[in-house]
């Protein structure tokens, strides 16, 4: 009888003994704060400030996020990778995105007109309502944000702004 005590005490023991650790671990953690956008047009940045904001703004998306990161016009070649990066947004949009997507935009770069010259010509065509229930995050300047949301509201997506300061 007595072993049969002492095992049980053992084993409620060895229960205990993870979740202990286990909050201690989540005490440890602290929460890292927001990264601030680039002041610069270093696209390994850019690309990382991109894709913390993105991940911060998941709520509601149950799939891999679409990301457009367009080059800082300073760029070389920037016309054609602006061309090119046109033609897939405009194909991905009128072949449709599924309810719970994520669409996110933005330019490595401060400039973000460039960005939302892009957005709003791909959905210039878009049909009303055809993106329903898909996440669009535009990261740019303020004064860009009205004319994109007024562009893609029609198709249906819940907009979604970040500024860059």
């Amino acid at each position: 009888m007595n072993t049969i005590v002492r095992l049980l005490l053992v084993a409620v023991f060895a229960v205990s003994l993870p979740a202990c650790s286990k909050k201690e671990d989540e005490t440890k953690q602290v929460q890292q704060a927001p990264l601030v956008a680039p002041t610069n047009e270093d696209p390994a940045a850019w690309r990382a400030y991109v894709s913390e904001v993105v991940n911060r703004n998941m709520d509601g998306v149950t799939n891999q996020p679409f990301v457009y990161l367009l080059p800082a016009e300073s760029a070389e070649d920037f016309q054609g990778l602006y061309d090119r990066q046109l033609e897939k947004v405009k194909s991905d949009i009128s072949r449709g995105i599924l309810p719970g997507n994520m669409l996110a935009y933005a330019a490595a770069s401060l400039s973000s007109a460039k960005c939302a010259d892009m957005v709003v010509a791909a959905f210039a065509d878009a049909k009303p309502d055809k993106l329903k229930g898909v996440k669009l995050l535009f990261i740019g300047k303020a004064e860009d944000s009205e004319r994109v949301k007024a562009a893609v509201t029609p198709s249906g997506v819940n907009y979604v702004f970040v500024e860059t300061k």
